[in-house]
């Protein structure tokens, strides 16, 4: 038996739906106050159709977007929950906010540096921000194994250069 758009649903109905398992869910109302199910006897969740949108505007930040839990929460602090809610039912896009601020294109905070700072990675070898074809995430990570990529060289270099000095000299 089918259920009424309004109706509310359970946990697992939600789980399901978002194609996330259930402790996801849970995790997720952990990082996010916005997302407030109803909770009856013995803590058992229900949520509200409001909740559902916008657990699936997260959902899609998170895993279509490639956007980190701290990404989102910005978003939801600048844009509020409406956008994501909007996002969630497919009547907004991430790179067209209500309130025109831009949505930052990366979240390098977001990644903790190993091992000290980063060497720069050069202009000539960037990633483009081609609209559409790199994520945040991805264009980060690909920026971040090519910084890896440039340290790896310097050190190699370095170890190769008293090697190529002829002995005796």
């Amino acid at each position: 038996m089918d259920k009424s758009p309004s109706a509310f649903r359970t946990i697992s109905e939600v789980a399901e739906d978002l194609d996330v398992p259930q402790h996801v869910l849970r995790f997720w109302e952990t990082r996010f106050n916005h997302i407030r199910p109803l909770k009856r006897g013995g803590g058992r969740r229900y949520y509200r159709p409001d909740d559902i949108d916008l657990l699936k505007g997260i959902r899609h930040l998170l895993y279509g977007e490639g956007y980190t839990i701290r990404g989102v929460q910005r978003i939801l602090k600048s844009e509020g929950v409406r956008f994501v809610q909007a996002i969630g039912r497919g009547e907004q896009s991430v790179s067209a906010p209500q309130h025109g601020e831009p949505v930052p294109e990366t979240e390098a905070d977001d990644v903790p540096e190993e091992g000290g700072e980063a060497p720069p990675v050069p202009a000539s070898m960037r990633v483009p921000a081609a609209a559409g074809v790199l994520t945040p995430a991805i264009r980060q990570n690909l920026e971040a194994a090519l910084r890896e990529l440039l340290e790896c060289d310097r050190v190699l270099t370095t170890l190769r250069a008293p090697a190529e000095t002829p002995m005796g000299e």
